[in-house]
């Protein structure tokens, strides 16, 4: 632990992590816990830095297990005490290889209740749209040509997202943060 009574950990995740709204899950954790640090998809599932009060690190883990995405699966968790850092948010960033290839990935998931209602709705930009999807539901395993699981190692790497898409993408609040099959 920092002299400042700040604790940090490296947190390793394997098991159904990529593709289920996983890294979205650990942003809006972090955040309710009021934790600095990061998150990425690696080759073998998510990795994260997170750091802050030793209170806020014990429920922000026990929270990984009682409130993880309904797709989740975790097979294994590895974390290790390190240095706090000079960080002051918490983002997710950059996917990185490690040549390991061990992460598993969601099957296709049926459309959400959510996503149905926006399809079959007149007034929303996606109506009748028959690719509709979010952190929820959607393709997963049809659309992966490489892991780690983002947009340019999928089927959709050549679909750049339109304006409306990037916001959504983008946004911490919304059920389409960091889907990266998001299309309309």
């Amino acid at each position: 632990m920092g002299s400042s009574g700040i604790a940090a950990k490296k947190i390793e995740i394997s098991g159904v992590v990529q593709g289920v709204g996983f890294r979205p899950f650990l942003f809006g954790l972090a955040c309710a816990h009021h934790l600095c640090g990061h998150v990425s998809n690696t080759d073998f599932g998510v990795a994260i830095f997170i750091q802050g009060a030793p209170k806020d690190l014990d429920a922000f883990i026990l929270d990984i297990f009682e409130k993880k995405p309904l797709l989740s699966q975790i097979s294994g968790m590895v974390s290790t005490d390190t240095k706090p850092l000079d960080l002051t948010d918490f983002k997710i960033v950059k996917s990185w290889d490690t040549q390991t290839r061990s992460a598993l990935i969601s099957p296709d998931v049926g459309v959400c209740p959510d996503c149905l209602k926006e399809m079959q709705d007149p007034a929303d930009r996606r109506f009748e749209y028959p690719f509709i999807n979010c952190t929820n539901c959607g393709p997963r395993y049809t659309i992966i040509q490489d892991i780690p699981y983002d947009r340019p190692k999928t089927a959709m790497k050549s679909f750049a997202m339109c304006p409306d898409c990037r916001k959504e993408y983008e946004d911490p609040l919304n059920r389409r943060f960091h889907a990266q099959p998001n299309a309309c």
